[in-house]
């Protein structure tokens, strides 16, 4: 049996696996939060309703409509981002000239909200998803067997984080909104719709949300808690990478995901905090983050 560090491969590349996994859900979540507070320097304590969201709205789209996958990662996350967007213009944008808190605060509201009307209708119990069929089973690689599904998470992951930042950082709408976040006054006098932009980008972070979940759906269970879970560790990252930054988010979200990994290798004890350990660490050596920028 090939050992590394007195490990055998199966196990070391199996756990690599799952950290990568899990940094996929959190390069996505923290890239849709970096997003939010890039723009409208709110602190979403909603996003992990809205990841919760995406799972259900696929659950619930298969169960009542009879639709696959394929058209749940789809329309999901445009189900989400819509709902997110009316919460936005609706109700967040009322208090932007207010301290940053009430917007925390109302975020937070609102989680509590959406996961308590959903406890209260499917229990605190999972639902199963399926696995589509064209990404059931696995490969062996010899080293270690790839689940073919969990593979897909990965990869998929990995676009979407990157169309995201090539969206925000190589195109005219990106750099409106990177000119919103430092002078929306100025840029609303050049004929750019700002209140427009910041429901977009509300209403975009949303669907990032829900599009991991929708990802996580056939891995977990569909469950009301599932966003509770995730949500601390994702801020964790989101601070790790630097407030509002979207490189950091996606960099910091796959690397926090194999250190946690590793970390239940070498030493299990430690996974569940190894995160907030490294947050700590990088807090005291880098207030504003690896990638945020010093003020």
């Amino acid at each position: 049996m090939i050992t590394i560090f007195g490990v055998p491969t199966a196990a070391l590349f199996g756990q690599l696996l799952v950290g990568l996994i899990n940094g996929s859900f959190y390069a996505l979540l923290s890239l849709g939060l970096a997003v939010i507070f890039g723009l409208l320097r709110v602190i979403n304590f909603a996003h992990g309703a809205q990841y919760m969201l995406g799972a259900f709205a696929a659950y619930l789209l298969s169960l009542w409509l009879g639709l696959g996958y394929w058209s749940a990662l789809i329309l999901a996350p445009v189900i989400v981002g819509l709902l997110g967007a009316l919460v936005e213009r609706t109700m967040l944008s009322r208090l932007y000239k207010l301290d940053h808190l009430y917007g925390l605060l109302f975020t937070f509201g609102l989680a509590l909200t959406i996961e308590g009307t959903f406890r209260y209708f499917y229990g605190a119990a999972g639902q199963p998803y399926a696995t589509p069929a064209a990404l059931s089973g696995g490969v062996n690689l010899g080293f270690m067997f790839l689940p073919i599904y969990r593979g897909w998470v990965v990869v998929a992951s990995l676009i979407v984080c990157i169309a995201v930042w090539l969206l925000i950082e190589k195109t005219k709408l990106g750099s409106y909104l990177r000119a919103a976040t430092e002078n929306p006054t100025l840029v609303q006098s050049f004929g750019v719709n700002v209140p427009l932009l910041l429901t977009f980008t509300y209403g975009l972070g949303a669907s990032l949300a829900a599009f991991a979940g929708v990802l996580a759906a056939p891995i977990y269970q569909v469950s009301p808690l599932m966003g509770s879970n995730i949500i601390i560790i994702v801020f964790a990252v989101v601070v790790v990478g630097g407030m509002g930054s979207i490189l950091g988010a996606i960099v910091t979200g796959y690397m926090l995901g194999i250190a946690e990994g590793l970390t239940k290798v070498f030493y299990p004890e430690a996974s569940n905090i190894v995160v907030f350990v490294i947050m700590a660490i990088v807090l005291i050596l880098r207030p504003a983050g690896l990638f945020g920028k010093d003020a």
